[in-house]
């Protein structure tokens, strides 16, 4: 293991506008978590980011050197110097041996200083304190580095070097909740800009999220979302054959002198009563009716099957989505749509479950069959972002929007694909004609609280932070129940905390459920850190 010196104390920057939710991003609408990969993926990419190690010594590290005939002459010397003075060379000697990888001796030395410095000295003691802790971390004592940086911590709140290290002294003691407050004062302090801080936050906040999700997801009851989220999902799709409305062919003769009207199904098809029921948003018997449907072996199976299959998929049940899903696509003789719709709402499961590779087979599929559905072209994008192949995503969103003009969501998405490439590609003109394509997004579609959220994102990477605000502003009146929305603005983090609990208990799939731990533990952690050592969180 190598050594990682004992270092001075350092102060506190001022407070960072990036929030510590932006570690592990949020997504909106976008896919899975396009913008979480993005925000991960450019602190890996960035040139300026620092990742070294904090190894820079206190004071000189040559090797401990000295002969017989100075001795009693350092006696003398020691005697007229002030207790501080003493401490000072006793960390000196200390630093020496440390420089030597002679770590018991650096721990006597640091402990001498210690004790001889001045309890009044206290950003002194701390560095003290400190430096004994980087020995003990050398020897992989992990408790007692946590009792010195704990030390150094109250004497000095804002010793970057001494919360790192307990954070790190912590995360091999196995306590993950205190680890993550650490490492989310020291991000804060360093303005984010240590990839190695962000590295340990981005660690740990998965691993609290997968640990808390594995045993929630297991024995959790299924619970149908909100009728505004049903609706948000089915608005996604253009191409859906199973959320129009009840046909003319679908409804009896007695029901088709009211056009325009939802149709009162009287007959046995437990689809056409799906579908009733889907326009009476009573969503809780939809899953049912479609069964009977499968069952009786009636005429739209296909339609019962796919129907069936997204309200699995809706209630996070996708085990039993799946083969209701497969039977679709192997449907040759089905509507051409109906497969297709299948095909993609497979594909985004996959995606879901980390599966790259079966997902792209399902979309790529899916545009073989139905070249002309914009939905393939939109949620492929939103793959191709998250696989960071910019360029055929954006490729993608243009043959989405060429189908359908008026798609809010692919334009908007579009435009951040368009961002991402500018700014990784460090062009200006680029970046400025991407911001300039959000503001055609905002003009062109008021309600489409994503433009509002992505453009949000660019502008406050770009340091626009009073308009950013303002886009967050119109992202909540839109969308007042989004979560992420209120932990990228900054503020009413405990409000953010509260709605990421109900998500939780909304999650389709155990990794969304992992996710979404992970953003409210990020939250928490931060509301923690300002009570702790007055480190507000980061507004706008």
């Amino acid at each position: 293991m190598a050594a990682s010196k004992p270092v001075e104390p350092q102060s506190g920057s001022s407070l960072p506008r990036w929030q510590l939710a932006l570690l592990i991003g949020t997504p909106i609408v976008l896919g899975v978590g396009a913008v979480y990969l993005w925000n991960r993926n450019k602190t890996k990419d960035s040139p300026g980011k620092r990742n070294g190690e904090r190894t820079t010594p206190e004071g000189s590290a040559s090797p401990v050197q000295g002969q017989d005939g100075a001795a009693n002459r350092a006696n003398r010397e020691l005697e007229d110097m002030s207790p501080l003075d003493r401490a000072q060379g006793a960390k000196n000697k200390g630093n020496k041996y440390f420089k030597a990888g002679k770590y018991e001796q650096a721990i006597h030395c640091y402990t001498e200083a210690i004790g001889l410095c001045p309890r009044e000295n206290q950003t002194d003691l701390s560095t003290f304190y400190q430096n004994r802790a980087a020995a003990y971390e050398q020897q992989m004592m992990w408790t007692e580095v946590v009792q010195d940086c704990t030390q150094a911590v109250e004497m000095n709140p804002r010793y970057i070097k001494a919360l790192f290290r307990r954070a790190k002294a912590l995360e091999r003691l196995d306590n993950k909740k205190e680890c993550l407050e650490d490492v989310t004062a020291v991000c804060i302090l360093e303005a984010f800009q240590n990839q190695q801080s962000m590295l340990l936050a981005d660690k740990v906040l998965k691993l609290l999220g997968k640990e808390k999700a594995k045993d929630k997801y297991k024995n959790r009851d299924p619970l149908m979302p909100s009728p505004q989220f049903i609706k948000s999902y089915f608005s996604s799709f253009t191409d859906d054959v199973i959320s129009q409305p009840l046909q003319k062919g679908e409804k009896k003769d007695e029901d088709k002198d009211n056009e325009g009207e939802a149709a009162e199904v009287t007959e046995s098809s437990g689809y056409l009563k799906a579908k009733q029921y889907m326009e009476e948003e009573n969503y809780d018997k939809i899953i049912s009716e479609c069964t009977k449907e499968v069952e009786s072996g009636g005429r739209y199976i296909a339609e019962a099957l796919l129907l069936r299959a997204t309200f699995y998929l809706l209630i996070g049940n996708a085990t039993g989505a799946q083969p209701d899903l497969d039977r679709v696509i192997n449907m040759e003789d089905a509507n051409i749509k109906l497969r297709a719709n299948a095909l993609i709402k497979r594909g985004s499961m996959y995606m879901q479950q980390q599966q790259p590779m079966m997902s792209t087979q399902d979309f790529n599929m899916a545009a073989e069959i139905d070249t002309s559905n914009a939905d393939v072209y939109h949620h492929r994008g939103q793959l191709k972002i998250l696989l960071d192949q910019v360029e055929e995503a954006v490729g993608d969103f243009d043959e989405c929007i060429l189908l359908r003009p008026d798609s809010a969501l692919a334009q908007a998405q579009k435009c951040f694909a368009l961002y991402r490439q500018a700014y990784t590609g460090n062009s200006q003109s680029q970046v400025q004609t991407a911001m300039d394509g959000f503001e055609d997004v905002i003009r062109r579609f008021p309600k489409c609280a994503e433009g509002y959220a992505l453009y949000a994102q660019a502008l406050t990477d770009q340091q626009q932070f009073g308009k950013a605000d303002q886009m967050y502003n119109k992202c909540i009146d839109l969308e007042p129940d989004n979560a992420t929305t209120y932990v990228h603005k900054g503020g009413n983090l405990d409000k953010a905390i509260d709605m990421f609990k109900k998500a939780i208990n909304l999650a389709k799939s155990e990794m969304e459920m992992a996710h979404l731990y992970s953003l409210c533990d990020a939250a928490y952690a931060q509301t923690e850190v300002a009570r702790k050592y007055g480190l507000k969180p980061p507004t706008l």
